[in-house]
């Protein structure tokens, strides 16, 4: 009888053991009985492989870059993955990835218009809580891009370099260049033919998303705006419209070319290096290629200066790339400390000294290193331009906004309905669509 009680016992201690077991296994279960995704290694010392994806690096930046953290970080691996040159292409396939919960990309760069959109479709992490524990300051950075990666209060992608809106002009003609809209009006007319110019001023008014950072640049210059903090649509407004009525006067002038209303930047960019014009809106990338002795008739006769301002002060349309991370991520933590690489001061001065792009931190701006590598680096002037610049309205529809402002702003440049009307009507339609 005692040895079948010593049995039994035996029995039920193995039973309870492996029991105890098959619980302790199931560690990882969420509350609703499916299992966690157990790939997080967050915060050990395991090896760990990210996946990181972005646009054609044409400098090879990326790889400089990426061995730059490695060695900082021996547990962690970076698999790089290039996307398609067009940001349209990338963005439709980050689209389909993401909608579908694909976890194969955990950190990638995101044009600076897309960060409300992807937080809005839950594609992506907030990033405050990790900025928060590692105490980054967010001042360090141009406002700008601050702005354009934050949405419904929260920091969704971080900054990793920038681009803005830019005047040129000809250093062989112009001395003063003009600090407002109404002066370079004036002189843009006076001084169109000089050095055998055919043009006084070149933009891109062409319906594309190119008129629409032109048009933020009026817009916020004479202090208007698409939409409020809150996101209410304040586009009817009389600083819209006299922005507006201020583009129809230059784009209407005899100093622009007759078909300027097909010109995107290519065309600017084109027909400035030819010689045919005095100034010439673009961005900052029209400074090498208009200072390249082998293609450009004007090397050596180019500088550059804010956007003009208006009643508001100058303001330049923001362009450039973020830093996202994607939600699925099997490998947040890690994916974070990438991400606050390479949008910190070590990580953007590689990417500015070895890639040629833009830093979003002021203070690299006073790096030797950085100054010598690319020719506006060193300018005072082109940081006064970065600190100027205004991101486009901050929405998850941003593409449906571009589109309506496209449409209503080329009638107004055809004269086909009044800046009065294009701001009522641009009013309407956003309102229509941010509520469908």
């Amino acid at each position: 009888m005692k040895a079948k009680k010593k049995l039994f016992g035996g029995l039920w201690m193995l039973l309870l053991i492996v029991l105890l077991a098959a619980c302790g296994g199931n560690s990882d279960a969420g509350a609703d009985g499916d299992k966690k995704d157990s790939g997080d290694d967050s915060g050990s010392d395991k090896q760990v492989t990210l996946t990181y994806a972005r646009g054609v690096d044409t400098r090879n930046s990326t790889d400089k870059l990426i061995k730059a953290f490695e060695e900082k970080h021996p547990n962690i691996k970076i698999k790089y993955q290039e996307m398609p040159s067009d940001s349209g292409e990338q963005h439709d396939q980050y689209v389909t990835a993401f909608s579908a919960k694909s976890s194969e990309i955990d950190v990638f760069d995101a044009d600076v218009i897309w960060p409300a959109e992807f937080a809005q479709a839950n594609y992506v992490l907030d990033l405050d809580r990790f900025i928060e524990a590692d105490d980054i300051d967010m001042d360090a950075y141009f406002p700008g891009p601050v702005k354009a990666g934050n949405f419904n209060g929260k920091q969704w992608a971080m900054p990793k370099f920038i681009d803005a809106g830019v005047l040129f002009y000809r250093s062989d003609i112009v001395k003063n260049p003009p600090k407002t809209w109404d002066e370079l009006i004036d002189q843009a007319s006076k001084l169109q033919g000089k050095k055998g110019t055919k043009y006084g001023y070149l933009m891109q008014a062409s319906q594309y998303e190119g008129l629409v950072t032109n048009a933020i640049e009026f817009i916020g210059a004479y202090g208007g705006a698409i939409l409020d903090e809150d996101q209410n649509v304040v586009v009817d407004s009389p600083e819209t419209v006299k922005a507006i009525e201020k583009m129809q006067k230059v784009v209407g002038s005899d100093f622009v070319p007759g078909n300027i209303l097909n010109f995107t930047e290519i065309e600017t960019e084109s027909s400035f290096i030819e010689g045919n014009a005095v100034f010439a809106r673009n961005w900052p990338y029209l400074q090498n290629s208009a200072n390249d002795k082998e293609k450009s008739k004007i090397a050596g006769n180019v500088d550059f200066t804010t956007i003009p301002a208006g009643d508001n002060g100058s303001a330049s349309a923001l362009g450039g790339w973020m830093s996202m991370i994607n939600r699925n991520t099997k490998h947040p933590k890690e994916a974070w400390e990438f991400v606050k690489f390479m949008t910190g001061p070590e990580g953007q001065k590689i990417t500015a000294v070895e890639g040629g792009s833009a830093p979003t931190l002021p203070d690299l701006y006073d790096d030797e290193e950085v100054q010598e590598s690319g020719v506006l680096f060193g300018d005072p002037d082109f940081v006064e331009v970065l600190n100027n610049a205004i991101p486009r309205p901050v929405s998850p529809i941003y593409q449906k906004i571009s589109d309506i402002m496209q449409i209503e702003l080329s009638k107004a440049l055809t004269g086909d309905i009044s800046a009065k009307e294009a701001a009522s009507n641009m009013q309407k339609e956003i309102e229509k669509a941010m509520k469908d």
